[in-house]
């Protein structure tokens, strides 16, 4: 069987991402999180869940349960780009709290708490506050990506969060450039396919 290829990081903000986490890349849409495995892989790429974390979790989760899971990311998946399409292009208003209640509700499920452990900086030995969390189950896995994406909503502007151009494309990225003059989702994907298909039309009008 054929694996996807590596998933897409190319927004600028790991909450937006995900939304990404499904796209046609070439000619076949691709899924990155279409089961528990690619779940697992998905966060692994996207740095969020150690890996000796992920191991411990397959390895005792139940049949069927990290698909579960896959099931569930892909739902907040699609929540959340409804909440983003809505918002997006303007300041996010006060109001718009309500609509996160489903966000919210996630992160209220954490089990995590800081503590004080050993911290080894330039021959100096001290202490630092570390934060843990308690992996209790397989859905905990759906926490660090809440959290991904309640970034998203604390701290980029939603006037700068924008769909690629192009209109086969279904990526979002949140501009950053000096300018906000970003229009694809990727100079080497989209905006190249458009400088290719604008070429034609000019030699097409030329001939």
């Amino acid at each position: 069987m054929q694996r996807d290829p590596p998933a897409m990081f190319i927004a600028d903000s790991l909450g937006l991402d995900f939304i990404n986490s499904i796209a046609t890349p070439v000619d076949t849409p691709v899924d990155w999180i279409a089961d528990g495995d690619g779940l697992l892989r998905w966060l692994v790429q996207a740095k969020l869940v150690p890996s000796d974390v992920l191991d411990e979790l397959k390895a005792r989760a139940k049949p069927g349960e990290l698909d579960d899971v896959a099931g569930q990311a892909r739902d907040l998946r699609e929540w959340f780009r409804g909440f983003v399409r809505k918002h997006m292009g303007k300041p996010l208003q006060p109001k718009a709290l309500k609509d996160l209640e489903p966000l919210n509700r996630l992160l209220e499920s954490d089990q995590a708490f800081s503590r004080i452990a050993p911290y080894h900086h330039d021959d100096h030995d001290g202490f630092a506050l570390e934060r843990i969390r308690r992996w209790h189950s397989a859905r905990s896995l759906l926490l660090p990506i809440g959290e991904a994406m309640a970034r998203v909503v604390c701290e980029e502007s939603f006037s700068d969060i924008k769909a690629c151009e192009s209109p086969t494309c279904t990526l979002m990225f949140a501009d950053h450039t000096r300018a906000r003059a970003r229009r694809w989702c990727s100079m080497a994907i989209c905006g190249n396919r458009a400088k290719q298909a604008a070429h034609r039309s000019r030699m097409k009008g030329q001939g």
